[in-house]
């Protein structure tokens, strides 16, 4: 992407895997560009992207770095002060990719974006299905005014997911059953 420079990852899957997975997608498809693991990190077409396997995000060194954002994918870091382990490692800003608990805006994108005004460190990019349904609900409100409504997900499999019946990490006894 145009004006975008990802400069390092942090993931506790090794190198090798992660050059795998970026290569061969099994939703986006072959990536037709060269990936090559080096020590430290691997290459990108060229260009050098750093790794990290580190389980504290405070620990990583986003201000040596110069990091801007943070795209915090992991999960783990779903709140402000646990997403802030990314500033306080020197990080400008985070970019929550899921819903944030607590007071963090969340924003999506040709919805509310406008909202933002560049004070805030922390912010939440919503879930895939906020992302799906937004804009459509928007329009609708501006156009015709939108009292409520309803809506039905299909959704793909996800990471927290069972694909075959068996204990769910948080007693949900219905993700307990196979995702098939």
């Amino acid at each position: 992407v145009e004006g975008i420079e990802v400069v390092a990852v942090n993931d506790l899957t090794d190198d090798e895997m992660l050059a795998h997975l970026l290569k061969y997608d099994t939703m986006q498809g072959r990536f037709t560009g060269e990936v090559e693991v080096i020590d430290g990190g691997f290459r990108v077409n060229g260009k050098e992207v750093k790794s990290y396997e580190e389980p504290d995000a405070s620990k990583l060194p986003w201000g040596d770095l110069d990091i801007d954002v943070v795209l915090e994918c992991t999960g783990f870091y779903t709140d402000k002060e646990k997403a802030e382990a990314h500033i306080n490692a020197g990080a400008k800003k985070v970019l929550i990719s899921a819903p944030a608990k607590g007071d963090v805006k969340t924003i999506v994108f040709n919805t509310n974006h406008n909202d933002l005004d560049g004070s805030e460190t922390v912010v939440s990019g919503a879930s895939c299905t906020t992302n799906s349904l937004a804009p459509v609900a928007k329009v609708l409100s501006d156009e015709f005014g939108l009292v409520e409504g309803l809506m039905t997900t299909i959704h793909a499999y996800t990471g927290d997911q069972m694909t075959q019946d068996g204990p769910h990490k948080k007693g949900d006894k219905r993700r307990a059953r196979a995702a098939a």
